[in-house]
């Protein structure tokens, strides 16, 4: 009888153990697989030769809200403690991680985090991975070397290298807050250990690698474009003229979370009737009114991929005839951009756009004068861009979408497959404060483009069947009885 006591408790006590693994915190990211770092590496040790590269992680924050690393320490390491040094040895061929030793208080009020010795270095693939005191002797022997540092500030989350450098700058320009950069004093700490080092720019070799995305890479910059037309779609199916701007915001927030989004890829573009003419507002207090068009501009971070989807759709779930005549030349306008996409040169992309729209405006008629003025408006600065660019230098058709929304971009004059950006042209009516965009996320292949958000309506026949739909804060409102009109 004693026995037959004994197994099962065993058993329970194995299972216990099991479960207990099972829910502590992940201790190395599962957005790529280690092989997938390892090779990013291997790029960098290519190109930095005998020299040293040096990329410092995030440190924590001040507040109460769950870690993110920076996005290049994570594009080189997958790894997400703070306060972690990468070293990648072009000499050696080897990458040592620096990070904290154990914190027990910390381990026992939040969880275990990625910690010095064997386990860490099977998990993250690396060749070391030792204490961050050990870091100050091993820059010692940089001397006489080149050292390889990331100089622009760092990006996390919402943030991006653009807004960045207007960060930075605004900072340097401040009396009152001149403080040097991370980066900067970095650098002068590494001097301070190794003589005769020459410092080169980190940012320059891992921008181009960024530039052109893996499969891995796409996969999730895919499903980070699909929560983000999941929620512009069902924004859409919930509209109704009294609700609020950040009501419509706070359905792509919750479809983000149950998504499993980290975060958001940048700030809520949610902007009813005249507020969609800036084209960045992001206030969301204003209540809609019947009649209104609204601009929907939102998309998450996703296992550190961002997208960047925008429809436009009429709160009462009809366009006037007005608001169909401009939106509807703004679409066949649009779709002359899309099917022009392919891989090659830029420029030469850029004027077949521009006599495409030519084309098109003649065959448009017009009940509004002001509606043709802005599309012959809108042709001509296209093909300014397309005259200004003859070369193709420093042209594009949008932005580069990937960690950051606005994601590291170097000069190029040619489309290649693996580039993922969007096209977001807008047509605009300045003096009664109109203004059309649409916006999409554009994948170079070798055969041409997929428009990975396609599934997003652009009709305007599409978006009002879409609209006739009963989206689920509809239903709440319908069966909790509690109309939205205020």
């Amino acid at each position: 009888m004693k026995t037959k006591c004994v197994l099962p408790l065993v058993v329970w006590g194995f299972i216990a153990a099991a479960t207990a693994v099972l829910a502590q915190p992940p201790l190395f990211t599962d957005a790529f697989p280690k092989e997938e770092f390892a090779a990013r590496r291997a790029r960098v040790m290519e190109r930095i030769g005998d020299g040293v590269a040096v990329v410092q992680g995030a440190t924590e924050t001040s507040s109460y809200e769950k870690f993110r690393q920076s996005n290049q320490f994570f594009y080189l390491t997958g790894v997400e403690v703070p306060r972690a040094i990468l070293l990648v040895d072009g000499r050696a061929k080897t990458s040592t991680l620096y990070i904290g030793p154990r914190n027990a208080n910390a381990e026992r009020s939040e969880g275990p985090v990625l910690v010095p010795g064997g386990q860490a270095v099977q998990l993250t693939g690396l060749d070391r991975v030792l204490s961050r005191d050990d870091f100050g002797d091993a820059a010692k022997a940089f001397s006489g070397r080149i050292v390889y540092t990331t100089r622009r500030g760092e990006t996390r989350g919402a943030g991006t290298p653009d807004r960045e450098e207007a960060h930075a700058a605004a900072r340097k320009a401040d009396p009152w807050d001149r403080q040097p950069a991370r980066e900067e004093w970095f650098m002068s700490k590494l001097r301070e250990r190794a003589l005769r080092v020459e410092f080169k720019n980190l940012d320059l070799i891992l921008d181009e690698m960024r530039m052109i995305k893996s499969p891995r890479e796409i996969a999730l910059i895919r499903e980070s474009t699909r929560i983000a037309v999941e929620a512009v779609m069902e924004a859409m199916r919930s509209a109704e003229p009294g609700m609020y701007e950040y009501e419509l915001e706070a359905i792509a927030d919750y479809l983000f979370k149950k998504h499993n989004a980290q975060g958001i890829a940048y700030f809520a573009l949610v902007a009813a009737g005249t507020n969609a003419f800036w084209p960045h507002y992001h206030a969301a207090q204003t209540q809609t009114r019947a009649g209104d068009l609204v601009l929907f501009d939102y998309a998450p971070d996703y296992k550190y991929y961002s997208s960047d989807v925008t429809r436009m759709f009429p709160i009462s779930g009809s366009f006037t005839p007005d608001q169909r005549e401009l939106y509807t030349t703004y679409v066949k306008l649009y779709q002359a951009i899309m099917t022009s996409i392919r891989p090659g040169r830029v420029s030469v992309i850029l004027q077949e756009i521009a006599q495409k729209m030519d084309s098109v405006v003649a065959g448009l008629k017009f009940t509004n004068a002001k509606n043709r003025e802005a599309a012959m408006r809108f042709v001509e600065l296209f093909r300014a861009r397309a005259q200004a660019a003859p070369t193709g230098r420093g042209a594009s058709l949008g932005h580069m979408v990937g960690m950051e929304v606005h994601d590291v971009t170097l000069p190029y004059d040619e489309l290649k497959p693996g580039m993922v950006f969007t096209i977001e042209p807008a047509m605009t009516i300045p003096d009664d404060r109109v203004y059309i965009r649409l916006e999409d996320v554009i994948l170079i292949t070798p055969g041409g483009y997929e428009n990975l958000s396609a599934m997003a309506p652009v009709e305007a026949a599409d978006v009002e069947r879409l609209m006739a739909e009963t989206g689920f804060a509809k239903q709440r409102r319908t069966t909790s009885n509690s109309p939205v009109v205020r």
